[in-house]
């Protein structure tokens, strides 16, 4: 490898590593959302079960 290759390596790498770190807030964000999504569709659930089980008895 000649210097001219090694410089656009780091050139690449660098680019990369910006890309990377530009869409890691948006990535992590939508990660977050689907877990509270689930969260809140498993309490949403549990608290239907929980009326169903009322109803059934009264």
């Amino acid at each position: 490898m000649n210097g001219n290759q090694i410089e656009g390596l780091i050139g690449m790498v660098l680019v990369l590593a910006i890309l990377v770190l530009m869409a890691l807030p948006s990535v992590l964000g939508v990660l977050r959302d689907r877990r509270m999504d689930r969260q809140i569709r498993a309490a949403r659930r549990t608290r239907d079960a929980a009326h169903r089980g009322k109803s059934l008895i009264a």
